[in-house]
């Protein structure tokens, strides 16, 4: 009698294992361990929440029809947009004028273009940038909203850390848990299987490349 084939691991654990170590890395970036560490001042953190502003726009400002495409549109959950309140905690940190003068930077300019680029031609890439990043949010995210709130003084959940406060889900686990289901149900073949495994990983590489240039434009003076 054959020996019957392992069970493959469901598509969200495939997804996790095999981006593992790109995850590993941008959370392990000097920045962010830095930032983690209170080691860089405010200015640092706008820095950062300025470059997330470009990137939930272009993760939420989609082509019309996408939110009705069989394979994203279950994803596009009013609940979890943050364009809103990322406005918000920008005019908090940098005033009324907060816009003036906001530039992004070269790598956020790229990590933007391929989440639009997904969105418009392919729903299935899309799916792969709204996971890193809204399932990121709303786990390892609370952590950066616990050191903002201590380092630099802002209110619990209030005005500068709105952006980690998801008030319209009142239990994160199992909402993860049932996003996770969404991914294991996604009506593709393995091969497209294979290829939104590899955006998530190209989705923690563009990362990385906005942490890195974060780290030069904020070093550790000696």
């Amino acid at each position: 009698m054959e020996a019957s084939s392992p069970t493959p691991p469901a598509f969200s654990t495939a997804i996790r294992n095999a981006s593992h170590e790109q995850h590993t890395e941008a959370e392990n970036s000097a920045f962010m361990s830095h930032l983690l560490g209170g080691k860089l001042g405010v200015a640092a953190y706008r820095r950062y929440t300025e470059q997330l502003w470009f990137v939930y726009r272009a993760l939420e400002d989609v082509p019309q029809g996408l939110a009705a495409d069989p394979v994203a549109g279950p994803f596009i959950r009013p609940e979890l947009a943050r364009t809103a309140e990322l406005a918000r905690d920008l005019a908090h940190l940098g005033g009324p004028d907060w816009r003036t003068g906001l530039e992004p930077l070269p790598a956020t300019v790229a990590y933007a273009d391929r989440i639009a680029a997904c969105a418009r031609d392919w729903p299935a890439g899309y799916v792969a940038h709204h996971y890193t990043r809204y399932l990121g949010d709303l786990s390892g995210g609370q952590i950066i909203r616990g050191t903002a709130e201590k380092t630099w003084g802002f209110a619990r959940k209030g005005d500068g850390v709105r952006f980690y406060v998801f008030e319209a889900i009142g239990n994160p686990a199992a909402f993860k848990r049932d996003y996770r289901e969404l991914l294991d149900g996604l009506p593709l073949d393995d091969l497209e299987k294979q290829r939104v495994i590899d955006e998530c990983k190209r989705a923690f590489a563009l990362n990385s490349a906005v942490f890195r240039e974060l780290g030069n434009a904020f070093p550790l003076t000696a």
